[in-house]
């Protein structure tokens, strides 16, 4: 039974990194020196998931593991080491717009013969896809708005007021009912999907890692605060068009009500918050520190560039008729959803 309680289940390692983080949380070995995170790749799953450990600490943590170790020193070193290796892959494979202006531009130019998942899902997706895809969203979506909240601290006058306002709507404007995450996990049982938070995160995809990753390097830098905010402001921009595709996705394959509602609400929320981000949050953020420019961009086009990886690997693997998880899903689930439309 699901329920918002619960910690996940510390997840099964993919290589050296990830193994050691895991031993060392649950008490059982050290952490390698952190040089030999120079000897994986960094897209890869192994120094994914590793990090993807570190920073689930800060969030809802593990099951039996001490939440001590969010501050563990060794930990914060190899996490670092980690870090220094995403960004610096982040940056190397990051084509960026020249101005924040020209960055924003793009995003609000919607192409008009899209490829991407949302026109795949709107327009070929049957049901296995669209479980799938929730499966892999799972890992941002039940924490959903929470990597943003990190940079509110770092954040004043209209910039500050301006990214609470979107929040408080993520947040479900003060009504637990309506938080975002809440309906998430409701769409996912519309599926047939275990809501339990952190329940797929064995089989996400390297890729999907990196989205969430992302998110969280961003939002526990003060120093990255522009990106986080370029970052947001992406998401924000692109979300409503997506959603409305990802919606008649839900109603075409009678994914159900709550499935469809999520998206929905974005379609909706986001028109909304689009105007907000971009004139209040980077405006507001760029009248007080406007050397920060460069920053928003990045966090903007490492968006697109991660997302794009992401989106390679879905319909890579989807076009060939095979599934994009590392782990399928359980087979009575299959059947619930199965049932659930018959």
């Amino acid at each position: 039974m699901h329920t918002d309680r619960e910690e996940p289940s510390l997840p099964s390692p993919r290589g050296p990194l990830s193994a050691a983080v895991r031993d060392h949380l649950r008490g059982t070995g050290p952490l390698p020196r952190p040089e030999a995170t120079a000897s994986v790749p960094a897209w890869g799953d192994d120094l994914q998931l590793a990090l993807y450990q570190c920073y689930e600490l800060h969030y809802r943590g593990f099951a039996g593991v001490a939440p001590e170790l969010e501050w563990d020193p060794g930990l914060l070193r190899f996490r670092a080491a980690l870090e220094e290796r995403f960004l610096a892959a982040l940056r190397a494979g990051t084509r960026v717009h020249d101005t924040v202006e020209d960055a924003v531009a793009d995003l609000l130019v919607e192409p008009v013969d899209g490829t991407g998942v949302s026109h795949f899902l709107r327009d070929k997706g049957e049901l296995w896809h669209l479980r799938e895809y929730a499966a892999q969203r799972s890992l941002y979506h039940l924490k959903e708005a929470d990597p943003h909240a990190w940079v509110l601290p770092r954040l004043w006058g209209r910039a500050k007021a301006g990214m609470a306002a979107v929040e408080f709507d993520e947040y479900g404007g003060g009504r637990a009912d309506r938080v975002h995450a809440r309906l998430f996990a409701d769409l996912m049982t519309d599926l047939g999907l275990d809501a339990t938070y952190g329940r797929y995160l064995d089989a996400a995809s390297a890729e999907t890692l990196a989205t969430v990753n992302m998110m969280s390097l961003f939002g526990l830098h003060r120093s990255l605060r522009g990106a986080l905010v370029g970052h947001f402001a992406a998401v924000e921009i692109t979300s409503s068009p997506g959603s409305r595709r990802l919606a008649e996705a839900m109603r075409r394959t009678g994914a159900g009500p709550a499935a469809e509602h999520f998206y929905d609400e974005h379609v909706e929320a986001d028109a909304v918050h689009e105007q907000v981000v971009r004139h209040e949050v980077i405006g507001g953020l760029l009248e007080e520190e406007p050397h920060l420019a460069p920053d928003v961009v990045f966090g903007i086009d490492a968006t697109g560039h991660v997302e794009d990886l992401l989106a390679a690997r879905l319909l890579t693997e989807w076009r060939a008729g095979r599934s994009s998880l590392r782990v399928p899903l359980e087979e009575d689930a299959v059947r619930e959803s199965a049932a659930h439309t018959s």
